[in-house]
């Protein structure tokens, strides 16, 4: 059996319980010295006799959702604060114990007060995968991200907050690549509804409401590696796309507006998918998306799901989304 001097090793609790000498007490005038910090023991830094479980590599092991204030950069070359939440991951290989999960906190906080772009990724993932001895790493930021939006008709404006992540992965050959992750709120009215409440009106002289339900679309772009896209630039497609946004501040001129506007553009899920899939696909920085669509039916009790993808080899898969979390 190994002794208590044994790096990585502790006594069982019933030991230190039974030993009298023990102080119970916090020192707050105790020193660290270089000696005394080199002699911690140090487990997840432990040789392959340590790992309990099957000695196999680890996809991704690290921390997520820490959080802190980090600054973006704008279209209009500004820049806006925005408390972001972090996940910072790196492989394992066969016959590590561990990594220190510290590192990757402490790595990322280097870089805090720089302005966070999708190019600023590559290199907080290099210093990981050179700090922690690693292969592969990757990186999200998920914030909320504020757009003043204009109303219809009226002199009113307000802020429109959007769920964007930033994500950087870097694989064992150093290879980079990146991703925007965008959320749209729409709204989406029914065409089969639509035509007929229509046919109920001219047939039968009687008055009909289509319906129409609040709709969100995920829409997550891997950028080219000599590009970038503003987030602006993100949300403007998504609205040349779908054109039926929801409203921040609305006057009975906009929500007449609005009525309006449901009824030029009306669209079922895949219409959606599909229109995404156009206005996406001309964009020459984008190398691949997918789109995932949810709409929460006002007619039944489930809701209406798409998912759409470029189709690049190796890229997106369009497998089945997390719909529960577009349902807002």
């Amino acid at each position: 059996m190994a002794s208590s001097n044994d790096k990585g090793m502790h006594l069982p609790a019933s030991d230190l319980s039974s030993d009298k000498k023990l102080i119970r007490k916090y020192d707050s005038s105790f020193v660290v010295t270089d000696a005394y910090r080199a002699e911690l023991p140090d487990m997840q830094n432990a040789n392959a006799q340590h790992i309990t479980g099957s000695n196999v590599p680890i996809l991704k092991v690290g921390i997520s959702n820490f959080k802190l204030p980090l600054s973006y950069i704008t279209e209009d070359s500004d820049t806006v604060k925005i408390e972001t939440a972090v996940t910072g991951t790196v492989s394992l290989d066969k016959d590590q114990k561990g990594i220190n999960m510290s590192r990757i906190m402490r790595c990322f906080y280097q870089f805090q007060d720089r302005a966070f772009t999708l190019d600023l990724l590559k290199e907080i993932l290099f210093d990981y995968k050179n700090t922690l001895n690693t292969k592969r790493s990757q990186i999200r930021l998920d914030f909320n991200y504020p757009i003043r939006q204009n109303s219809l008709r009226s002199d009113l404006s307000g802020w429109q907050y959007y769920k964007v992540a930033y994500e950087g992965l870097l694989d064992d050959r150093d290879q980079f690549k990146k991703f925007i992750h965008f959320e749209f709120v729409y709204s989406s009215a029914c065409p089969c509804s639509s035509d007929l409440a229509e046919h109920a009106r001219e047939t039968r002289q009687v008055y009909s409401i289509p319906h129409s339900q609040r709709s969100t679309a995920r829409i997550s772009l891997e950028i080219a590696s000599d590009a970038n896209l503003f987030i602006e630039q993100v949300h403007a497609m998504a609205l040349e796309a779908l054109k039926t946004e929801t409203q921040v501040m609305v006057k009975r001129e906009d929500e007449q507006a609005f009525a309006e506007l449901n009824g030029a553009y009306p669209k079922f899920v895949e219409d959606a998918a599909r229109l995404l899939f156009a206005e996406l696909d001309k964009n020459q920085s984008v190398v691949d998306f997918q789109v995932s669509c949810a709409h929460l039916e006002s007619l039944h009790s489930h809701d209406a799901v798409a998912v759409i993808q470029k189709g690049v080899p190796g890229g997106f898969s369009g497998a089945i989304d997390d719909f529960t979390s577009l349902i807002k």
